[in-house]
């Protein structure tokens, strides 16, 4: 049977690098595919775009393309990954240009287009799927939808050795891969649910081999510093076995990988791709062995006829103020410092559409308990606000504690920012025409 062999080289735009060029060059690879795109990701991107039209990819782009390129080209490895984000177009010519930097001429990439459907839905009444009202209610920034594998297979099978798209569902850059390699039609839904269960548990890289799941005393992983990030050899009929790099930190257990078959799934029966809706209740996952998972069962059904599409807007703003407080009767002093800042704002009529006192370390996250006297405590006033200048007001009111509030704060820290928020529409599948462009190093 034939089998390839596939690595997550990240699992999010500011994963480490290191454990990318160690797959590829101990991982002996076929494809390394690289995950860094989050729901809000893509709507800061287009933000990044409007200010500059070659910008709105992921910025490690060229970090990520300077460590990998090289090594991967000359094993033979094949590079597929969504840094494209609002700009696959840029980052391809991005890639390329590091490619000439390093003097690798003739590598082939390509950019997947198409996720972009900001223009083609605007103005129209489409219902939200994550809370009341519609697309009318908001002003979008950017609006992607979620693309399948098939493209992405499509540009492999058109010669191209490095693959950089925007927007497409995260199981999706591994699937691709899949599909190319196997040759799985479109209507196969039981391989393609067992390959998208097996991108699914790649997706998020060392989550998988342990770092999210290291709890000191419950779960101990070795070597976290090191962490080896896993691999997928994956045979034709769409089993696999995960592991990882011999000799890396981290853990590849039974345990790790069935967290991160549940990790964002809201239905296990119907996990809604692009391409197929698979039923992980079937998914059997096996230890085979010391950092080896075996992957199998994974059955599926005919795709949605609807793309979900991730859609960016502007929110309003956040202004938020830290300072801190120390010694005998730190608690009480934050408390106070606290009370102050709620007072000025009531008395100012300051327009927060939401606010938030909290004591860090006292009952910031676990607002129904107290934790035991602390030495040290940080006070913290964060508000949303509708527009840029009152929310300003929140960290200059916290700032104006160093001499109108309680003994000893310091360390005052503020931040203002623009909220860009996510919602989520569907549009029918022909709506979206997904297309591909070729360059050459």
């Amino acid at each position: 049977m034939k089998t390839i062999r596939i690595g997550a080289g990240a699992g999010f735009a500011g994963d480490r690098i290191e454990p990318a060029v160690e797959l590829v060059e101990q991982g002996e690879l076929d494809f390394l595919c690289f995950e860094c795109l989050a729901e809000r990701t893509i709507a800061l991107a287009q933000l990044a775009r409007q200010r500059d039209p070659a910008a709105g990819y992921d910025p490690r782009l060229e970090r990520r393309m300077r460590a990998v390129l090289g090594p991967a080209m000359a094993r033979g490895v094949r590079i597929v990954s969504n840094m494209g984000a609002a700009n696959p177009l840029a980052a391809m010519e991005a890639a390329l240009a590091v490619a000439r930097e390093q003097g690798l001429t003739g590598i082939r990439m390509a950019a997947v287009l198409g996720d972009d459907v900001l223009a083609s839905i605007a103005g129209q009444d489409l219902p939200l799927l994550d809370r009341a009202g519609s697309l009318l209610d908001l002003k979008p920034i950017s609006a992607n939808a979620y693309l399948g594998a098939f493209p992405i297979a499509q540009a492999l099978a058109e010669g191209a050795q490095v693959i950089f798209t925007g927007r497409v569902c995260d199981p999706a850059l591994f699937l691709g891969p899949m599909i190319h390699a196997f040759g799985w039609a479109e209507d196969d839904w039981t391989r393609l649910a067992g390959g998208t269960a097996i991108g699914h548990l790649l997706e998020c890289a060392g989550q998988l081999t342990g770092g999210y799941f290291a709890d000191p005393g419950y779960n101990d992983v070795p070597g976290l510093a090191r962490l080896g990030f896993p691999l997928a050899e994956v045979n034709e009929d769409g089993t696999a076995m995960l592991t990882k790099v011999a000799g890396t930190g981290g853990r590849l257990s039974l345990a790790n990988a069935r967290e991160q078959a549940m990790y964002e799934i809201l239905d296990p029966a119907r996990y809604l791709q692009a391409d197929v809706v698979a039923d992980f209740t079937t998914l059997n996952l096996a230890e085979a062995g010391p950092d080896r998972i075996a992957v199998s069962g994974a059955t599926g059904h005919p795709r949605p006829e609807s793309l979900k599409v991730s859609v960016g807007y502007r929110d309003g703003f956040i202004g938020e103020g830290q300072i801190s407080y120390a010694g005998p009767g730190a608690v009480a002093r934050g408390q106070l410092a606290l009370d102050i800042v709620a007072e000025r704002v009531a008395m100012q009529r300051l327009a927060v559409d939401d606010i938030r006192y909290d004591l860090i370390g006292v009952n910031a996250v676990n607002a129904t308990g107290r934790a035991p006297e602390p030495a040290e405590v940080r006070a913290r006033v964060a508000a949303r606000c509708a527009d840029r200048a009152t929310a300003a007001e929140i960290g200059a009111e916290v700032e104006a504690l160093y001499l109108n509030g309680p003994s000893g704060g310091g360390g005052v820290t503020t931040t203002l920012r623009e909220v860009v928020a996510v919602a989520s529409i569907l549009v029918p599948r022909g709506a979206v025409a997904p297309s591909i462009v070729h360059g050459v190093s």
